[in-house]
């Protein structure tokens, strides 16, 4: 536990260094749903039914433009290859980077929606179940992003091949999350989106850190 936290501390600490990047990453997710209201108008009825889809897609981007940042800067400065090297299991540091990258471009996401859902109408149920979407999508999204950041490693043009290789993944989770905003929006029952959220985010939790420290051993062999 002691390396876990070490590593997403140490992460924090560098994004610090850097926030522009971050700031970038939410820059564009407010721009994006913020340019729909505006270039839709005043109906409101079609913004309440759009705005699901709209908000999870903008996160879904924005989750993607900061996972290339995820290994890239230590494996071409030879940190990665001294982590992979240290006694501690690689599958744990591989997953304190995920929680760093989802701290740094996730947990942001889950604070702006409500903001962002009022330019869209959306009434206090809907908001509610907004946040708690993406608070259990986000995750997934940082943590199948991982996958495609450590077989990209490396590889020239390695953010076009990642964002080919991920996008298929975030689907299902673009479908579940922004239909249960959309279910309770018309009084329908929202349990069994979550259902499959929650399992989503088992499953990756279960078989991803895995998978993507596998790919990094690779990349830096």
């Amino acid at each position: 536990m002691r390396a876990l936290l070490a590593v997403i501390h140490r992460d924090l600490l560098l994004v610090m260094r850097r926030k522009s990047e971050v700031l970038t990453a939410l820059f564009f997710f407010v721009v994006v749903t913020s340019l729909f209201p505006l270039g839709i108008g005043a109906d409101t009825a079609l913004l309440r039914k759009i705005a699901p889809g709209v908000i999870w897609v903008a996160a879904l981007l924005s989750t993607l433009l900061g996972l290339h940042r995820m290994f890239a800067a230590d494996y071409q400065d030879g940190a990665l290859e001294q982590l992979s090297l240290s006694p501690q299991s690689m599958v744990l540091l591989v997953m304190g980077k995920i929680i760093a990258h989802w701290i740094v471009c996730g947990l942001p996401l889950v604070l702006l929606a409500p903001v962002i859902g009022i330019q869209f109408d959306l009434d206090a149920g809907s908001l509610s179940v907004l946040v708690a979407t993406l608070l259990l999508g986000t995750p997934v999204l940082s943590l199948l992003g991982s996958i495609g950041a450590a077989l990209t490693l490396g590889v020239r043009g390695g953010s076009v091949l990642m964002s080919l290789l991920i996008l298929p993944l975030y689907i299902p989770v673009l479908i579940f999350g922004a239909g249960a905003v959309y279910a309770n929006s018309v009084g329908l029952d929202t349990s069994g989106h979550f259902s499959l959220l929650g399992a989503l985010l088992i499953l990756a939790l279960a078989f991803v850190p895995w998978v993507s420290a596998a790919a990094v051993k690779i990349a830096i062999e």
